[in-house]
């Protein structure tokens, strides 16, 4: 699977959140190895419901799509992708309305969480 830049594009836009198996689906891989990520890369961090659900966003997918690249197709190890996201700083927000969004969409699973509470 090569990764280019407009995967996203043909993802539904009204789709906000994905759950691990439609990003193991996305990138044809197991979602035991998105959970690896999860603990070798910090800048991946899905949000997760009060059932410990993870959902994933668009920026998610990017990053997902950055380390799949780098492993799966230029052959970096582990630790040479690490360093690489340090030393270009993609795991920093790029763009300043990121925050904003970041904080919006916190804020929707807060509401989501608490209506599945009631």
């Amino acid at each position: 699977m090569n990764m280019n830049k407009d995967f996203l594009k043909d993802i539904p836009h009204e789709k906000i959140y994905f759950t691990i198996g439609d990003v193991a689906s996305i990138f044809q891989v197991n979602t035991s190895l998105i959970r690896f990520w999860e603990s070798e890369f910090p800048m991946l961090k899905p949000h997760k419901n009060v059932r410990g659900e993870r959902k994933y966003t668009r920026k998610d997918l990017s990053v997902i799509a950055q380390i799949y690249k780098l492993v799966k197709e230029e052959g970096y190890t582990l630790d040479g992708a690490r360093k690489h996201f340090k030393s270009s700083q993609i795991d920093k927000n790029e763009a300043p309305g990121n925050e904003l969004l970041n904080r919006l969409l916190k804020l929707k699973i807060s509401i989501n969480q608490w209506k599945d509470a009631l």
